[in-house]
């Protein structure tokens, strides 16, 4: 086994470590926290009817559900990502899953919906602060090459599959259980994972005794979540309405205002010679675009599934377990094919294969069979999805020094994050202006069918992208880092 890099401070309370863990489980750990960040996003979904119902949540209400995780998840993801560079990066692994285990359980035993709201916001707060140090950890226990390919593959695949199982998870546990145990399942999970982490992962921060940046972290904080907000408001008021637009310019003003501070702070929350990096810069932007895309896929799947193909919740979440499979498929094939052809173009394939799938999605009707309607063109947008989500992870975690790993991690995890619900926004519109109000299955399907189209078109731009723009090499990615070191 690789042996973990030894960490030059430990955390006061716990004895020095004389024999690493296996990296196998420092590996099963960190995706274990990455999986219930990401199922969090989705799984409530199919449990909004049964909350609304028991708490009395207005439409609004219900909406926050979503939003309060969202929104929390979406702006301290920076923050948390280099307060673990600063503070630890095991301390805020536990940190983030204690206050997400805790926050699962309030939320779950919630009895008001105000309680529910708060409880969501600190789930969102508490995945902000675990996300990063969820790759950070990963990273520090296998060097960079092969071995470290397979085990992003595997954080990729994990992560991908905490999207897709929502709808599945949350259908099961609805229809057999009730709404709370959305939430109150993460609590037994989250204990064993907490515990495991105590006993077994090994500390690391970087080097040096450098403060946090006060202001910076105030200002991207501030930004990101008040650009989140804004997003969220679109679909219901439109992009033109003031409580969509101010937010939007607002967040937009903070983070350029975060760009200008930092350019002038000793000691930066985010050094932007990172931005010069090109497989950072390069792998943060193929993210948030290919994510705009391809993080609509299911949700609007399942919205088809139900809406028009007439599937029951459960069903839906059925019916997308071979995407769900395909995407894991596609995570642990891309290192493979990265030792021959290279990340980069990896990227692109996997790309190419996506927007393929996304192509023969929106020829969709709606009286289709499962076959060719669901599973075939499914399976090729997420195998695609797994194919390229691998390669830009590597990309971006090579590209920087080992000082800055858990900041590089928050910018993935943010660059992700904020392009899928941008993009979600974006595909909602287009479906309801060309639905024009009308709700039958056909009209649905125009919508649909149309987002999968645009979808496809992005990716393909997406594509174009990668090949101009992400390093020709592996080596190349590592000449980079070593040149910002200097």
């Amino acid at each position: 086994m690789t042996p973990m890099l030894e960490a030059a401070d430990l955390t006061p309370t716990l004895r020095r470590r004389t024999v690493p863990p296996p990296t196998w489980l420092v590996v099963a750990l960190a995706c274990a926290g990455q999986f219930l960040v990401v199922l969090d996003v989705s799984v409530v979904n199919v449990a909004l009817p049964s909350m609304r119902t028991d708490l009395g949540l207005s439409e609004a209400g219900l909406q926050w559900v979503v939003n309060a995780y969202a929104i929390a998840f979406a702006g301290f993801m920076l923050l948390g990502g280099r307060a673990g560079d600063l503070y630890g990066r095991k301390r805020m692994f536990l940190v983030g899953l204690g206050l997400f285990t805790l926050a699962s359980l309030g939320g779950g035993l919630a009895q008001e919906g105000w309680q529910l709201l708060l409880a969501r916001a600190v789930q969102g707060l508490g995945a902000a602060v675990l996300a990063p140090s969820t790759l950070t950890l990963l990273t520090a226990a296998v060097p960079e090459g092969a071995a470290r390919a397979r085990a992003i593959a595997t954080w990729t695949a994990v992560g991908a599959g905490g999207g897709a199982a929502g709808g599945l998870v949350g259908g099961i546990l609805v229809q057999g259980l009730s709404w709370r145990w959305v939430l109150l399942i993460n609590v037994p999970v989250g204990a064993v994972v907490l515990a495991g982490s105590v006993r077994w992962l090994v500390e690391s921060r970087a080097a040096g005794q450098r403060r946090l940046d006060l202001p910076g972290a105030l200002l991207v904080t501030a930004g990101l979540a008040t650009l989140a907000y804004g997003i969220s408001r679109t679909e219901a008021e439109g992009w033109t309405a003031a409580v969509t637009l101010v937010p939007l310019l607002a967040g937009l003003a903070l983070v350029a205002l975060f760009l200008a501070v930092e350019a002038r702070t000793a000691a930066p929350l985010m050094p932007l010679g990172l931005l010069r990096l090109r497989s950072v810069a390069s792998a943060n932007a193929a993210m948030l675009v290919s994510g705009s895309a391809m993080f609509c896929m299911w949700f609007f799947m399942t919205l088809y599934a139900q809406n028009v193909l007439g599937y029951s919740p459960l069903d839906a979440g059925l019916a997308l377990v071979p995407s769900s499979l395909a995407v894991v498929l596609g995570s642990k094939l891309a290192p493979r094919l990265m030792r021959g052809a290279g990340a980069r173009n990896v990227a692109v394939l996997g790309t190419a294969v996506a927007a393929a799938g996304f192509a023969w999605q929106s020829t969709m009707r709606a009286d289709e069979a499962y076959l060719t309607a669901i599973m075939v063109p499914g399976v090729l947008m997420m195998l695609g999805a797994g194919l390229a989500g691998t390669p830009l992870a590597a990309l971006a975690t090579s590209g920087a020094a080992p000082g800055d790993a858990g900041l590089v991690s928050g910018l993935i995890n943010t660059s992700r994050t904020m392009g899928g619900s941008l993009g979600l926004a974006v595909m909602s519109t287009i479906a309801a202006a060309r639905t024009a109000g009308r709700t039958t299955p056909a009209a649905l399907t125009e919508g649909y069918a149309l987002v999968f189209r645009t979808a496809a078109v992005v990716l393909l731009g997406a594509a174009l992208l990668m090949l101009a723009w992400l390093p020709r090499s592996d080596r190349g990615a590592g000449r980079l880092r070593k040149a910002g070191q200097e």
